[in-house]
Protein backbone atom coordinates (compact mmCIF):
# COMPACT_ATOMS: atom_id res chain seq x y z
CA UNK A 1 0.00 0.00 0.00
CA UNK A 2 1.67 3.68 -1.08
CA UNK A 3 1.64 6.37 0.96
CA UNK A 4 0.65 8.48 -1.58
CA UNK A 5 -2.69 10.35 -2.00
CA UNK A 6 -3.45 11.18 -5.55
CA UNK A 7 -3.15 10.17 -8.90
CA UNK A 8 0.21 7.54 -9.38
CA UNK A 9 3.11 9.83 -9.56
CA UNK A 10 4.25 12.40 -6.37
CA UNK A 11 1.33 13.36 -4.89
CA UNK A 12 1.42 14.47 -0.73
CA UNK A 13 1.42 11.78 2.13
CA UNK A 14 -1.47 10.94 4.12
CA UNK A 15 -0.55 12.80 6.69
CA UNK A 16 -0.34 15.80 4.38
CA UNK A 17 -3.57 15.30 3.44
CA UNK A 18 -4.98 15.17 6.71
CA UNK A 19 -3.85 18.12 7.84
CA UNK A 20 -4.68 20.10 4.54
CA UNK A 21 -8.36 18.48 4.79
CA UNK A 22 -9.18 19.13 8.56
CA UNK A 23 -10.46 15.55 9.37
CA UNK A 24 -12.12 14.23 5.99
CA UNK A 25 -11.82 10.83 5.92
CA UNK A 26 -10.32 10.46 9.94
CA UNK A 27 -12.16 6.89 10.34
CA UNK A 28 -10.64 5.51 7.48
CA UNK A 29 -7.10 6.97 7.57
CA UNK A 30 -6.13 4.83 9.62
CA UNK A 31 -6.42 1.64 7.44
CA UNK A 32 -6.63 1.49 2.81
CA UNK A 33 -9.49 2.89 1.80
CA UNK A 34 -8.99 1.26 -1.30
CA UNK A 35 -10.79 -1.76 -2.09
CA UNK A 36 -8.28 -4.47 -1.10
CA UNK A 37 -7.39 -6.54 -3.94
CA UNK A 38 -7.07 -9.74 -1.29
CA UNK A 39 -10.51 -8.96 -0.18
CA UNK A 40 -12.93 -11.36 -1.78
CA UNK A 41 -16.29 -9.56 -0.75
CA UNK A 42 -17.65 -5.85 -0.90
CA UNK A 43 -20.11 -3.71 0.81
CA UNK A 44 -21.88 -2.51 -2.07
CA UNK A 45 -20.85 -4.28 -5.05
CA UNK A 46 -22.32 -7.69 -3.88
CA UNK A 47 -21.18 -11.39 -4.77
CA UNK A 48 -18.61 -11.55 -6.99
CA UNK A 49 -18.96 -14.19 -10.24
CA UNK A 50 -18.00 -17.39 -10.15
CA UNK A 51 -14.19 -18.05 -11.65
CA UNK A 52 -12.12 -21.33 -11.19
CA UNK A 53 -9.11 -19.52 -10.88
CA UNK A 54 -10.19 -17.06 -8.28
CA UNK A 55 -9.78 -18.19 -4.50
CA UNK A 56 -12.87 -20.31 -3.84
CA UNK A 57 -14.50 -19.48 -6.76
CA UNK A 58 -14.25 -16.14 -6.56
CA UNK A 59 -12.31 -13.61 -8.09
CA UNK A 60 -10.10 -10.60 -5.77
CA UNK A 61 -10.70 -7.00 -6.72
CA UNK A 62 -7.78 -4.94 -8.62
CA UNK A 63 -5.98 -2.20 -6.54
CA UNK A 64 -4.58 1.24 -8.05
CA UNK A 65 -1.69 1.34 -10.84
CA UNK A 66 1.71 1.73 -8.94
CA UNK A 67 4.79 3.58 -10.01
CA UNK A 68 7.48 0.79 -10.11
CA UNK A 69 11.03 1.82 -10.24
CA UNK A 70 12.78 -0.60 -12.63
CA UNK A 71 16.29 1.19 -11.89
CA UNK A 72 16.32 0.32 -8.21
CA UNK A 73 15.42 -3.32 -9.00
CA UNK A 74 18.24 -3.95 -11.21
CA UNK A 75 16.58 -3.05 -14.55
CA UNK A 76 14.50 -6.42 -13.93
CA UNK A 77 10.48 -6.79 -13.39
CA UNK A 78 7.88 -9.64 -13.42
CA UNK A 79 4.93 -9.12 -14.95
CA UNK A 80 2.26 -11.90 -13.95
CA UNK A 81 -1.58 -12.05 -15.37
CA UNK A 82 -4.07 -12.54 -13.06
CA UNK A 83 -7.91 -12.34 -13.51
CA UNK A 84 -9.67 -10.23 -11.22
CA UNK A 85 -13.07 -8.37 -10.65
CA UNK A 86 -12.45 -4.37 -11.08
CA UNK A 87 -14.75 -1.92 -9.10
CA UNK A 88 -15.09 1.44 -11.15
CA UNK A 89 -17.49 2.82 -9.02
CA UNK A 90 -18.63 1.05 -5.85
CA UNK A 91 -20.90 3.14 -4.54
CA UNK A 92 -24.58 4.35 -5.60
CA UNK A 93 -24.13 7.86 -5.65
CA UNK A 94 -24.03 9.65 -9.05
CA UNK A 95 -24.93 6.85 -11.24
CA UNK A 96 -23.11 4.22 -9.81
CA UNK A 97 -22.16 1.29 -8.41
CA UNK A 98 -20.70 0.04 -11.58
CA UNK A 99 -18.43 -2.63 -11.68
CA UNK A 100 -16.32 -5.05 -14.31
CA UNK A 101 -17.14 -8.24 -13.31
CA UNK A 102 -14.11 -9.72 -14.83
CA UNK A 103 -10.92 -8.50 -16.27
CA UNK A 104 -7.12 -9.76 -16.96
CA UNK A 105 -4.56 -7.58 -15.40
CA UNK A 106 -1.03 -7.55 -14.46
CA UNK A 107 0.85 -7.22 -11.68
CA UNK A 108 4.45 -6.04 -11.14
CA UNK A 109 6.61 -8.62 -9.32
CA UNK A 110 4.89 -9.03 -5.37
CA UNK A 111 3.06 -5.86 -6.01
CA UNK A 112 -0.93 -5.85 -6.73
CA UNK A 113 -2.60 -6.54 -9.44
CA UNK A 114 -4.20 -3.51 -10.94
CA UNK A 115 -5.91 -1.64 -14.32
CA UNK A 116 -4.39 -0.21 -15.35
CA UNK A 117 -0.92 -2.18 -15.47
CA UNK A 118 1.76 -1.15 -13.06
CA UNK A 119 3.93 1.90 -13.96
CA UNK A 120 7.34 1.10 -15.08
CA UNK A 121 9.60 3.86 -15.08
CA UNK A 122 13.19 3.35 -15.93
CA UNK A 123 16.09 5.80 -17.75
CA UNK A 124 17.42 6.39 -20.99
CA UNK A 125 20.38 4.03 -21.69
CA UNK A 126 19.25 1.11 -18.78
CA UNK A 127 17.73 -2.09 -20.81
CA UNK A 128 14.62 -3.75 -18.97
CA UNK A 129 14.67 -7.21 -18.50
CA UNK A 130 11.09 -8.08 -18.33
CA UNK A 131 9.46 -11.46 -17.49
CA UNK A 132 5.59 -12.10 -18.35
CA UNK A 133 4.41 -14.78 -16.26
CA UNK A 134 1.67 -16.46 -17.27
CA UNK A 135 2.06 -19.03 -14.62
CA UNK A 136 -1.41 -18.40 -13.38
CA UNK A 137 -3.36 -17.62 -17.37
CA UNK A 138 -6.21 -19.44 -18.09
CA UNK A 139 -5.04 -18.66 -22.39
CA UNK A 140 -2.27 -17.34 -23.56
CA UNK A 141 -0.92 -13.61 -23.99
CA UNK A 142 2.43 -11.48 -24.57
CA UNK A 143 3.41 -7.69 -23.75
CA UNK A 144 4.16 -5.31 -26.73
CA UNK A 145 5.83 -2.03 -25.96
CA UNK A 146 5.29 0.93 -27.52
CA UNK A 147 7.87 3.42 -28.31
CA UNK A 148 11.03 1.37 -27.46
CA UNK A 149 12.91 -0.03 -30.45
CA UNK A 150 13.89 -3.58 -30.02
CA UNK A 151 15.22 -6.83 -31.57
CA UNK A 152 12.43 -8.62 -33.83
CA UNK A 153 11.79 -11.59 -31.07
CA UNK A 154 10.91 -9.22 -28.33
CA UNK A 155 7.98 -7.07 -30.51
CA UNK A 156 6.06 -9.01 -28.71
CA UNK A 157 3.40 -10.09 -31.74
CA UNK A 158 3.01 -14.04 -31.53
CA UNK A 159 2.00 -13.61 -35.38
CA UNK A 160 4.95 -12.75 -36.67
CA UNK A 161 7.57 -13.21 -34.20
CA UNK A 162 6.39 -17.00 -33.04
CA UNK A 163 6.37 -16.11 -29.38
CA UNK A 164 3.30 -16.46 -27.38
CA UNK A 165 3.41 -17.15 -23.59
CA UNK A 166 0.62 -20.06 -22.97
CA UNK A 167 -0.88 -20.85 -19.15
CA UNK A 168 1.98 -22.16 -17.18
CA UNK A 169 4.28 -20.58 -19.03
CA UNK A 170 6.91 -17.38 -18.61
CA UNK A 171 8.71 -15.79 -21.15
CA UNK A 172 11.82 -12.82 -20.40
CA UNK A 173 11.98 -9.80 -23.32
CA UNK A 174 14.64 -7.56 -23.19
CA UNK A 175 13.15 -4.18 -23.85
CA UNK A 176 15.90 -1.13 -24.08
CA UNK A 177 15.52 2.14 -22.89
CA UNK A 178 16.31 3.84 -26.63
CA UNK A 179 13.39 6.52 -26.98
CA UNK A 180 13.20 8.54 -23.68
CA UNK A 181 9.50 9.36 -23.20
CA UNK A 182 6.05 8.20 -22.00
CA UNK A 183 4.74 5.21 -24.01
CA UNK A 184 2.30 2.31 -23.99
CA UNK A 185 2.22 -1.12 -23.27
CA UNK A 186 -0.08 -4.06 -23.61
CA UNK A 187 -0.85 -7.68 -24.33
CA UNK A 188 -0.79 -8.39 -28.32
CA UNK A 189 -2.41 -11.70 -28.57
CA UNK A 190 -6.02 -11.28 -29.86
CA UNK A 191 -4.99 -7.61 -29.50
CA UNK A 192 -9.11 -6.45 -29.37
CA UNK A 193 -10.00 -8.36 -26.63
CA UNK A 194 -7.47 -8.53 -24.21
CA UNK A 195 -6.81 -4.58 -24.10
CA UNK A 196 -10.73 -4.19 -24.18
CA UNK A 197 -10.51 -6.87 -20.47
CA UNK A 198 -7.54 -4.47 -19.03
CA UNK A 199 -4.49 -5.59 -20.25
CA UNK A 200 -2.43 -2.66 -20.67
CA UNK A 201 -0.16 -0.13 -19.09
CA UNK A 202 2.24 2.94 -18.89
CA UNK A 203 6.34 2.72 -19.91
CA UNK A 204 7.96 5.93 -18.81
CA UNK A 205 11.66 6.43 -19.86
CA UNK A 206 12.92 9.30 -18.62
CA UNK A 207 15.38 10.93 -20.64
CA UNK A 208 19.13 11.09 -19.39
CA UNK A 209 19.21 14.27 -16.95
CA UNK A 210 16.00 14.00 -16.57
CA UNK A 211 14.43 17.55 -14.12
CA UNK A 212 11.00 16.55 -12.78
CA UNK A 213 8.45 18.67 -11.73
CA UNK A 214 7.02 20.10 -8.69
CA UNK A 215 4.14 16.74 -9.06
CA UNK A 216 4.01 14.75 -11.73
CA UNK A 217 0.76 12.51 -12.51
CA UNK A 218 0.45 9.35 -14.39
CA UNK A 219 -3.06 9.13 -16.18
CA UNK A 220 -4.59 6.40 -18.78
CA UNK A 221 -7.99 7.26 -20.47
CA UNK A 222 -9.99 4.63 -22.01
CA UNK A 223 -13.69 3.73 -22.72
CA UNK A 224 -15.44 -0.15 -22.27
CA UNK A 225 -18.24 -1.90 -23.80
CA UNK A 226 -18.73 -3.80 -20.12
CA UNK A 227 -20.71 -6.34 -22.49
CA UNK A 228 -17.32 -8.25 -22.90
CA UNK A 229 -16.60 -8.06 -19.47
CA UNK A 230 -20.06 -9.95 -18.44
CA UNK A 231 -19.98 -12.42 -21.19
CA UNK A 232 -15.95 -13.52 -20.22
CA UNK A 233 -17.52 -13.28 -16.42
CA UNK A 234 -20.24 -16.15 -17.20
CA UNK A 235 -23.37 -13.54 -17.65
CA UNK A 236 -25.59 -13.28 -20.00
CA UNK A 237 -24.09 -11.21 -22.42
CA UNK A 238 -23.85 -10.82 -26.16
CA UNK A 239 -20.90 -8.79 -27.50
CA UNK A 240 -18.90 -8.29 -31.00
CA UNK A 241 -15.97 -5.96 -31.42
CA UNK A 242 -17.51 -5.32 -34.90
CA UNK A 243 -20.61 -3.38 -32.65
CA UNK A 244 -18.86 -2.41 -29.58
CA UNK A 245 -20.41 0.24 -28.26
CA UNK A 246 -19.07 1.66 -25.19
CA UNK A 247 -20.89 2.23 -21.91
CA UNK A 248 -18.32 2.81 -19.08
CA UNK A 249 -15.43 5.79 -19.44
CA UNK A 250 -12.36 5.65 -16.71
CA UNK A 251 -9.62 8.14 -15.99
CA UNK A 252 -6.90 5.07 -14.28
CA UNK A 253 -9.86 2.74 -14.25
CA UNK A 254 -12.18 4.86 -12.04
CA UNK A 255 -15.25 6.33 -13.26
CA UNK A 256 -16.16 9.98 -11.30
CA UNK A 257 -17.14 10.40 -8.57
CA UNK A 258 -14.69 7.47 -7.50
CA UNK A 259 -11.62 9.37 -9.79
CA UNK A 260 -11.98 11.65 -7.47
CA UNK A 261 -10.93 9.18 -4.54
CA UNK A 262 -7.54 10.68 -3.13
CA UNK A 263 -6.19 7.16 -2.73
CA UNK A 264 -8.25 4.85 -5.00
CA UNK A 265 -8.82 7.42 -7.37
CA UNK A 266 -6.89 9.80 -9.37
CA UNK A 267 -6.70 13.52 -8.35
CA UNK A 268 -4.11 15.84 -9.50
CA UNK A 269 -3.07 17.08 -6.17
CA UNK A 270 -1.01 20.88 -6.43
CA UNK A 271 0.10 23.62 -3.92
CA UNK A 272 -0.44 27.47 -5.35
CA UNK A 273 2.73 28.07 -7.67
CA UNK A 274 3.46 24.32 -8.28
CA UNK A 275 5.26 23.34 -11.70
CA UNK A 276 2.87 20.40 -12.79
CA UNK A 277 3.63 17.70 -15.11
CA UNK A 278 0.84 15.02 -16.19
CA UNK A 279 1.60 11.95 -18.29
CA UNK A 280 -1.49 11.34 -20.29
CA UNK A 281 -2.39 7.78 -22.56
CA UNK A 282 -5.35 6.58 -24.24
CA UNK A 283 -5.37 2.79 -23.62
CA UNK A 284 -9.02 3.23 -25.31
CA UNK A 285 -9.84 3.03 -28.92
CA UNK A 286 -11.78 6.18 -29.16
CA UNK A 287 -9.93 9.25 -29.56
CA UNK A 288 -11.05 11.77 -26.34
CA UNK A 289 -10.33 15.45 -26.29
CA UNK A 290 -9.11 16.08 -22.99
CA UNK A 291 -9.67 19.45 -21.27
CA UNK A 292 -8.45 21.35 -18.09
CA UNK A 293 -10.80 23.51 -16.34
CA UNK A 294 -9.11 27.49 -15.60
CA UNK A 295 -5.56 26.08 -16.56
CA UNK A 296 -3.94 26.06 -19.53
CA UNK A 297 -1.09 23.49 -20.56
CA UNK A 298 1.74 23.10 -23.46
CA UNK A 299 2.21 19.76 -24.51
CA UNK A 300 5.91 19.02 -24.14
CA UNK A 301 5.99 15.42 -25.45
CA UNK A 302 4.03 13.64 -28.10
CA UNK A 303 4.45 9.99 -28.16
CA UNK A 304 7.35 10.26 -26.67
CA UNK A 305 9.16 12.85 -28.54
CA UNK A 306 10.12 16.12 -27.51
CA UNK A 307 8.45 19.32 -28.72
CA UNK A 308 10.55 22.10 -29.10
CA UNK A 309 10.04 25.01 -27.65
CA UNK A 310 10.05 27.21 -30.47
CA UNK A 311 6.53 25.54 -31.62
CA UNK A 312 4.44 25.33 -28.19
CA UNK A 313 1.71 27.14 -27.25
CA UNK A 314 -1.00 27.18 -24.46
CA UNK A 315 -3.59 25.04 -24.93
CA UNK A 316 -6.47 23.93 -22.87
CA UNK A 317 -7.38 21.12 -25.09
CA UNK A 318 -6.01 17.98 -26.28
CA UNK A 319 -6.93 15.60 -28.16
CA UNK A 320 -5.58 11.93 -27.87
CA UNK A 321 -6.27 9.15 -30.32
CA UNK A 322 -5.78 5.80 -29.49
CA UNK A 323 -2.74 4.85 -27.93
CA UNK A 324 -1.37 8.52 -28.59
CA UNK A 325 0.25 9.57 -25.75
CA UNK A 326 0.85 13.29 -24.53
CA UNK A 327 3.07 14.88 -21.53
CA UNK A 328 1.52 18.33 -20.74
CA UNK A 329 2.93 20.98 -18.66
CA UNK A 330 1.32 23.99 -16.41
CA UNK A 331 1.46 25.94 -13.40
CA UNK A 332 -0.82 26.00 -10.83
CA UNK A 333 -1.46 30.02 -10.92
CA UNK A 334 -5.25 29.59 -10.37
CA UNK A 335 -7.40 31.13 -7.85
CA UNK A 336 -6.63 28.09 -5.29
CA UNK A 337 -10.36 25.48 -5.87
CA UNK A 338 -11.27 22.39 -7.25
CA UNK A 339 -11.17 22.36 -11.06
CA UNK A 340 -12.57 19.57 -13.39
CA UNK A 341 -10.24 17.42 -16.35
CA UNK A 342 -12.27 15.72 -18.32
CA UNK A 343 -13.42 14.52 -22.03
CA UNK A 344 -15.05 16.89 -23.93
CA UNK A 345 -17.28 14.50 -25.55
CA UNK A 346 -19.42 15.36 -22.71
CA UNK A 347 -21.76 11.89 -23.18
CA UNK A 348 -18.18 10.60 -22.08
CA UNK A 349 -18.86 12.54 -18.67
CA UNK A 350 -21.50 10.40 -17.61
CA UNK A 351 -22.35 6.67 -16.00
CA UNK A 352 -25.29 5.30 -18.04
CA UNK A 353 -27.93 8.31 -17.69
CA UNK A 354 -26.07 10.24 -14.94
CA UNK A 355 -24.30 13.10 -15.35
CA UNK A 356 -21.95 13.95 -14.46
CA UNK A 357 -19.65 11.17 -13.77
CA UNK A 358 -17.39 8.97 -16.32
CA UNK A 359 -14.34 10.29 -17.80
CA UNK A 360 -14.16 13.31 -15.11
CA UNK A 361 -11.05 14.17 -12.82
CA UNK A 362 -10.17 17.12 -10.83
CA UNK A 363 -7.35 19.29 -10.26
CA UNK A 364 -7.29 19.74 -6.56
CA UNK A 365 -5.23 22.83 -4.61
CA UNK A 366 -3.68 21.93 -1.37
CA UNK A 367 -5.69 25.13 0.01
CA UNK A 368 -9.41 23.71 -1.18
CA UNK A 369 -9.29 20.48 0.91
CA UNK A 370 -10.84 21.80 4.17
CA UNK A 371 -14.01 23.37 2.21
CA UNK A 372 -17.35 22.28 2.65
CA UNK A 373 -17.56 21.24 -1.49
CA UNK A 374 -14.33 18.94 -0.98
CA UNK A 375 -15.97 17.11 1.84
CA UNK A 376 -19.49 16.49 -0.45
CA UNK A 377 -17.03 15.66 -3.10
CA UNK A 378 -15.06 12.44 -0.53
CA UNK A 379 -18.63 11.37 0.08
CA UNK A 380 -19.91 10.85 -3.51
CA UNK A 381 -16.42 9.18 -4.25
CA UNK A 382 -17.00 7.10 -1.12
CA UNK A 383 -14.21 8.34 0.77
CA UNK A 384 -15.65 9.50 4.07
CA UNK A 385 -16.71 6.67 6.64
CA UNK A 386 -15.92 3.78 3.75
Amino acid sequence: MTDRIGAPGTGISRREFLAASGGVGTAVLAGCTAIDQKSSTNPTLGDPPANVSGDGGKLPYTSPPEVVQVDEQGGKVTLSTQQCRHAVHPKETMGGPIELPQVWAFKADDGPASVPGPILRTTEGNDMEVTLDNSNGMRPHTVHFHGSQTTWKNDGVPTTTGIEVGPGEKHTYTIPANVPGTHFYHCHYQTHRHIDMGMYGILRIDPKGYEPADKEYFMTVKEWDSRLNRMMAGEDAQYSPRQRNPDVFTINGKSAPRSFHPEDGSPIIVDKGDSVRVHLVNGGYMAHPLHTHNHRFEVVESDGGQIPEAARYTQDVANIAPAERRTIEFTADADPGIYLLHCHKVHHVMNRDSYPGGMLGAIVYREAMNSDIFAQLMEYAGYDGE
